[in-house]
């Protein structure tokens, strides 16, 4: 019996996972997370740097960044950079340290995010769907090729089936975890 190969479907239902999980972080929940300050950038000696790497960003509780720049000089480039962004935090400056504190979401801002998060799952279900697609032609392929009998082409679909709704189980899981982080705050 020739077994068919999944692992590369297997690795881009794995990528589709983590692209998924990607998307989740930039979802601002009310909760202190440094991922939001990814996009933001302040001038350095010139250069546009990611505030990330010109300072320490820290989160003494849930729902505060603290961010210490290594040069005491780019705490007003800093504070300008966040005021400026789509981040829609007022940073506080103390002379030494930016500190930016996160409001609690409202009820319907969470509903909303609820609803992206829904969406977000869904193009990722899209996705494992389209990945079992192509692996069902390339098993169809084998088998009209006679690289595989009948009977080992009812297993590879059975299997492919298997490791489908692994995948759309762990969509699932993620985006009902992401849900629950939402609507607890």
């Amino acid at each position: 019996m020739a077994a068919v190969d999944f692992k590369e479907f297997n690795r881009k239902m794995d990528k589709t996972l983590e692209i998924l999980q990607d998307d989740f972080g930039a979802i601002r929940a009310g909760r202190a997370n440094a991922r939001v300050l990814d996009r933001i950038t302040v001038e350095y000696y010139g250069v546009d740097t990611p505030i990330g790497q010109v300072g320490t960003i820290s989160s003494p509780d849930a729902r505060t960044l603290v961010i210490q720049p290594w040069d005491g000089s780019l705490l007003k480039s800093i504070e300008k950079a966040i005021q400026i962004s789509d981040l829609g935090i007022n940073p506080q400056n103390d002379g030494r340290i930016i500190r930016l504190v996160f409001p609690q979401l409202t009820e319907e801002r969470r509903r909303e995010l609820v609803k992206q998060v829904k969406k977000y799952g869904e193009d990722a279900k899209v996705a494992v769907r389209n990945i079992r697609r192509d692996a069902m032609d390339y098993i169809k392929k084998l088998k009209k090729d006679s690289e595989i009998t009948e009977d080992d082409q009812k297993n590879a679909e059975k299997d492919l089936q298997d490791l489908t709704d692994k995948y759309i189980k762990k969509v699932d899981e993620a985006c009902g975890v992401k849900e629950k982080e939402l609507m607890e705050l």
